[in-house]
Order: C-alpha cells, then sequence, then structure tokens
C-alpha cells in the first residue's frame, strides 16, 4: 500500500523506516562526457593554475637536453613534464609509479597530460636529468611571487629542520667494515665467474645472482662511503693543525667548546702550550721595559701587574681534561653511510635521524624567499651563509629590496653572527622558554644597550625592549608554520633522491611548491 505525500512523493507504509528521498546511484547510467577537456575541472582548479605558471616559466633549460632535429624516438613535451611534476609535489605526491597511476585516474592529471600516461621511469628520470634546471624553477616562481606583492622584506626568519634520507641509520659504517663488504662483494662476483666459467666456458649463461645483480654500483657507494670516512679524518686532522697553530702562535682558540673527552684533552693541551707563549711575551715585554727604565735612570712607572696565573688555571683545565679521556670509553671510529654516503646522523628533538639540514628564509607572508641545504647538523654555522643565498636568490628574481630585519631563534646565537656586516638582525640568545622567563624576570629594557656592553648582552638587552619582543615574536608564526604544512599536511619527512645534489634540487623543488601554493590562495591569476 502507498500512501500520496506533497509534491506527489510516496512512500511504501509496510516499510516503516525506509527513506523515500535516497539519491540512487546508478551504475549503469550512460555519461556523454564533456566534448573539451576544459569542461572536465573547474576553471579555478590549481591544475590550470600551474599550467599558467608554466607558460610564465622559461624552460628552455629543460628543452636543450633534447636534440629536437627529428631523429630518436618522440619525447614528452618537457613542459607538460614540468607541470605534472610541480603538481604532483603540490598535491604531496612524489611516487613516480602513483603518479602514474594518477594520469590514468584522476582528471587533474589527465587534464595535465593531455590524457596521455607517462611510465614512471620516464618521470623518474625527467626529475633526475634535470636537477639544476629544477633548482632555477624557485627563483622563477619566486618572481612571480614577487610581481604578486608577496616578496615584502620588513623582516624575514631563518630557521632549519632535519628531513630524513632515503637511508636508513643502521647502514653506517666503518673503514674496515665497508672495506670487508668490498673484499666480500669482489669475492663473491669472482667466485660466481669462476664456477660459471668452469661449466659454461665460452658460452652465455654467467649472470649474478640477484644479490650481485649490480655490483658496479653498490662497489661505487661503498666506495664513496670511504671517501667520506676520509674527508671526515682529513677535516678532524685540519682542525688539530690550525689549533696546534694558535699555539705555536699564543694565541686562543676560538670557536665551540668541542665535544667528548678526546676533543676536549687536545684543547686543553693547545691552551696550555699558548698560555705558556702568551706568558713568556708578557715577561719578555715587562723585562724589557724594566731594561729600557734602568737605562734611562729611571724607575719604571705604573703598577706592578698581578701575577700571570693562566699557565696555573690551563693546567688544572687539562688535569681535568685528561682524567675524564682515562676514564671514558674508547672513541668510536669514523663512519659514513654506505646507501647515501652524503647523508649525515642529525639530532632532533625525537632523537637521531639518517638526513640532511634544511635552510629556508621566510617572509611575513610564509613565502620562502631563500633555500638552501646542508650536510652540517649545527644551524650556528648557517646563518650567514643563508642570509647571503637568500640575498642572491632574490636580486636573481629581479627584487633590488634588502632584508630590513633577520630574525632568528638560538641555534644561531653566536658572537660572529650577531656583529657581521649585512641586514640587521635578532638572534636569540637563549631558548625561546628561556627568553620569555628571563624576560618576566628582569623585566622590560628602554633605549640603547648599556656602554662597553658585549654582544651577548646587547642581543638581551634589545630583546626585552617592547620593539624587539614584538619583533621577534613575529619569528614563531613567520616560519615555524612553513616546516609544518611541509611535514605535516604534505608529508615530507622524508627524501625521494640521494646524494648532495640530488637532495638539493628536491628541497628547492619542495619549496617552489610551497610558494605555488601560496600565490594560488592569495589569487587565481597568475601576474604577469
Amino acid at each position: 500500500m502507498y500512501r500520496g505525500l506533497p509534491g506527489n512523493r510516496f512512500v511504501l507504509c509496510e516499510n516503516v523506516g525506509v527513506a523515500y528521498e535516497y539519491v540512487r546511484a546508478d551504475r549503469d547510467q550512460l555519461f556523454m562526457l564533456p566534448p573539451s577537456m576544459r569542461d572536465w575541472i573547474a576553471e579555478d582548479h590549481l591544475a590550470w593554475f600551474v599550467l599558467d605558471v608554466v607558460d610564465k616559466v622559461d624552460t628552455a633549460p629543460f628543452h636543450a637536453r633534447h636534440r629536437n632535429d627529428g631523429a630518436g624516438r618522440a619525447a614528452y613535451d618537457p613542459d607538460m613534464m614540468l607541470v605534472l611534476l610541480l603538481y604532483a609535489y603540490c598535491t604531496g605526491m612524489r611516487s613516480s609509479r602513483r603518479i602514474e597511476a594518477l594520469c590514468r585516474s584522476d582528471l587533474a592529471y589527465r587534464v595535465i597530460c593531455a590524457n596521455l600516461v607517462p611510465d614512471h621511469r620516464t618521470i623518474a628520470r625527467f626529475r633526475a636529468e634535470h636537477e639544476q634546471a629544477i633548482r632555477d624553477v624557485f627563483v622563477q616562481v619566486l618572481r612571480l611571487c614577487a610581481a604578486a606583492g608577496l616578496t615584502t622584506l620588513a623582516s624575514v626568519a631563518i630557521d632549519g629542520t632535519k628531513i630524513g634520507a632515503d637511508a636508513a641509520l643502521d647502514a653506517n659504517r666503518s673503514t674496515a667494515a665497508i672495506t670487508a663488504e668490498v673484499d666480500r662483494v669482489m669475492g663473491e662476483a669472482a667466485g660466481v665467474d669462476d664456477r660459471d666459467e668452469a661449466l659454461f666456458g665460452a658460452a652465455r649463461g654467467d649472470e649474478l645472482p640477484a644479490e650481485l645483480a649490480q655490483p658496479g654500483s653498490r662497489r661505487a657507494r661503498l666506495s664513496a662511503a670511504l671517501a667520506q670516512i676520509k674527508a671526515q679524518e682529513a677535516a678532524s686532522s685540519g682542525a688539530r693543525a690550525q689549533a696546534e697553530k694558535a699555539a705555536v702562535d699564543g694565541r686562543k682558540v676560538h670557536g665551540r667548546k668541542p665535544k667528548g673527552p678526546v676533543a676536549a684533552l687536545a684543547r686543553a693541551e693547545t691552551e696550555v702550550a699558548a698560555a705558556k707563549v702568551r706568558a713568556e711575551a708578557k715577561q719578555a715585554s715587562r723585562a724589557a721595559k724594566q731594561a729600557e727604565a734602568a737605562a734611562g735612570g729611571r724607575k719604571l712607572r705604573g703598577r706592578r701587574p698581578a701575577p700571570d696565573t693562566s699557565v696555573e688555571r690551563a693546567e688544572a683545565v687539562l688535569a681535568a681534561a685528561q682524567a675524564a679521556a682515562a676514564a671514558a670509553p674508547p672513541a668510536k671510529a669514523a663512519q659514513a653511510n654506505v646507501t647515501d654516503p652524503d647523508s649525515r646522523i642529525m639530532k632532533t628533538t625525537q632523537g637521531y635521524l639518517q638526513g640532511y639540514n634544511a635552510q629556508a628564509a621566510v617572509n611575513e607572508h610564509q613565502v620562502v624567499v631563500g633555500a638552501g641545504l646542508t650536510q652540517q647538523g649545527n644551524d650556528c654555522l648557517q646563518l650567514l651563509p643563508m642570509m647571503t643565498a637568500t640575498a642572491q636568490q632574490l636580486s636573481a628574481a629581479g627584487t633590488s629590496n634588502q632584508i630590513a630585519l633577520v630574525l632568528a631563534d638560538a641555534g644561531y646565537w653566536s658572537e660572529a653572527n650577531a656583529i657581521a656586516e649585512g641586514p640587521d638582525r635578532l638572534i636569540a640568545t637563549l631558548k625561546d622558554w628561556k627568553q620569555r622567563r628571563a624576560a618576566r624576570e628582569l623585566g622590560t629594557t628602554t633605549g640603547a644597550a648599556p656602554d662597553g656592553a658585549s654582544a651577548a648582552v646587547a642581543m638581551e638587552h634589545r630583546l626585552r625592549t617592547a620593539e624587539g619582543a614584538s619583533s621577534y615574536a613575529r619569528r614563531s608564526h613567520t616560519v615555524e608554520p612553513v616546516f609544518g604544512n611541509i611535514k605535516e599536511n604534505q608529508g615530507y619527512r622524508r627524501f625521494m633522491r640521494r646524494g648532495l645534489s640530488a637532495v638539493q634540487s628536491e628541497w628547492n623543488l619542495i619549496c617552489s611548491a610551497h610558494n605555488l601554493l601560496k600565490l594560488y590562495q592569495h589569487g587565481q591569476v597568475v601576474p604577469a
């Protein structure tokens, strides 16, 4: 029995609880797709925006790799491949196999490729073969951001984040382990060759087993890892030679305090030698002045200097360092990663990871105006290089304005960074929570720092002024959300490629995608 309802709708009364307004999923319904691809997705879709961006980008370096003389197999248009790669990174997709699959199933990808389906190997090769050109795309996207008014430089926050390499922590090996692995691979390859030679003679059939399918590639990575260990040992020897020269000259050894008992012992020995040289120089200078005064028949004026205790203090530090070194366990041998020899062990708040230190300079629009990447885990050494790199990238993007203020957290603090030439800067001398606690305990300040104040005291005084505190407070909500978006929203916690040059190219590509999204959100018209 059916009962009529307003609007000529009917419901089966016996079936209590059955809805009468379902939208049915009729999978047998026939459709006529729009005849034009431009009707497949909305006019304001991100895919159209990226296509318009690449139209404004100079893609000549991408085309330069192709002969373009009609010989050989036809290649995919590099402009299309660049759009595909940029759109994929904008949507958090990096796997070449996933991108290939989306070219079959996703309408936006199908529009970008005009229903073509590039093979995943083609996509991976395009990304690998155009490292430098992809790095240059970052500058060209930055130029478009500048045209849209998104590269204001009233304040720029510089920070770094650790991103994992395509390698595991437990793939680090010492020189002895790598040498043994090389010998094992070569021995197994030679054994297989000898056995197959005995079985097959000059005939084919001497293919290596799966685990030895690419011994040349494996040997190359092992050789690169050995080279990295030798470079580390050479750098350590160079630092020790520099310290010994400072001891001979009587100079103090500058830089951060060394970590580890062995390095601390070497530093203490150098300081003792340097203190003795300085003490002897002072004594010689005093004796010369006394002799000169006696020759003139007068007494040496001035207060008699206090006894020099610098040697005794340095020797006390040396004794403590010797005791610590004697009680310490043997130092670990230098190691390198056999999967990605260019990567390094990085310390993070969650522990250690095998990766790289990605650096970014970000303005108040959260646009990345400077991108860099280093193997060094210490941010302190990256401030001045990042300031220089940012200025160069902005200049290449056609921006003539200069950075007015640089903001950096305590990881970048050093006296050298504070007083170096360049833009005005605010660098925290303590971690943020310690900085806030000090501000509460010591209160605010006004005016300039006291005369004769050290660089640290002057910076702390400025950070506790109302203007300095307000300016520095912008740092956290300028650069931190950028890293949060890249890691959490887009999922870029590990690089896809290996090697310093390849990873630098990928980091620039990630930053380019981030800036494209900022430009897209700002206004869906690509600036001329």
